[in-house]
């Protein structure tokens, strides 16, 4: 489709019954979500939405930089499009960032959220290293395609990935494959580092669900926690096993938690009320 001020986004709409929509994290395709996700919500009886972020083609690609104001209106402007209020978001890392801005911005369009690997603000770890990864690209500066697979796999996965090394190395060249982010994924970069938004997160109203993983580095469980804790009536739990990619890392564990959410109408039944 292409909004009303001439953004391009790419989206993939399938199966009947309540809309979901899964929104990804920086610098990923909506393509990740159809190993795991996708097949078990459509099992569960969900219309499944995928889109690709602005600054991932097919999508908009977003060279002359954007803000999360405009992410917010291009979810907004698809939910519209495709008919699909009241709307359900799932969300992880970046995505759960635009969710949470979706959710505080336009509540009538939304049912309820699951926040993953996600925050309230960014630690001064975190930030640098977006904020470096953006300056890396601006300066068109290509590291070894292994050593940024490696890094990549060192903040991204859990221990008992890395502990296997036929697992890792399935990994290592996903990511190589991968290969180098272009402008839209910096601005996609300087994005994820949130600013401190939990006390805006206190006027939210939609039911919110969130989902840490044990081993995340990114956004781990006590920001989750944190985060949660500014939400009224957000639920909170954590997935084991697994690091800041754990929807791919531990999908059976996920996949269940998100359905068991989904289904349910009020979230207070859900984990543990915070």
């Amino acid at each position: 489709m292409t909004t009303e001020n001439g953004i391009r986004l790419s989206y993939n709409d399938c199966g009947d019954g309540p809309p979901v929509l899964l929104l990804t994290g920086t610098g990923a395709p909506s393509s990740v979500w159809d190993l795991h996700q996708v097949p078990a919500l459509r099992a569960a009886g969900f219309r499944v939405i995928t889109m690709d972020n602005r600054g991932i083609p097919p999508s908009d690609d977003g060279a002359d930089g954007f803000t999360i104001d405009d992410l917010v209106a291009d979810v907004a402007a698809l939910i519209d499009y495709l008919d699909a209020v009241p709307c359900r978001i799932v969300g992880t890392s970046m995505g759960s960032y635009i969710a949470q801005e979706v959710a505080l911005a336009h509540p009538e369009l939304l049912e309820s959220v699951v926040l993953m690997a996600a925050c309230g603000k960014s630690s001064l770890v975190q930030r640098e290293l977006a904020e470096g990864e953006a300056k890396l690209i601006e300066q068109g500066i290509e590291l070894p395609p292994g050593f940024l697979a490696a890094v990549r796999a060192m903040h991204n996965l859990g221990p008992a990935t890395l502990a296997d090394d036929d697992l890792t190395g399935d990994w290592l060249d996903l990511f190589a494959a991968a290969g180098s982010w272009g402008p839209g994924v910096r601005s996609q970069l300087l994005l994820s580092a949130l600013p401190d938004r939990l006390a805006f997160y206190q006027e939210i109203k939609v039911p919110c669900h969130v989902v840490s993983f044990e081993h995340d580095l990114v956004a781990p469980p006590a920001a989750g926690l944190e985060l949660a804790s500014a939400i009224p009536g957000a639920t909170y739990r954590t997935i084991p096993e697994c690091g800041h990619f754990g929807y791919l890392e531990n999908p059976e564990a996920v996949n269940r938690e998100l359905i068991r959410f989904l289904r349910t109408e009020s979230s207070e039944t859900l984990g543990e009320t915070v």
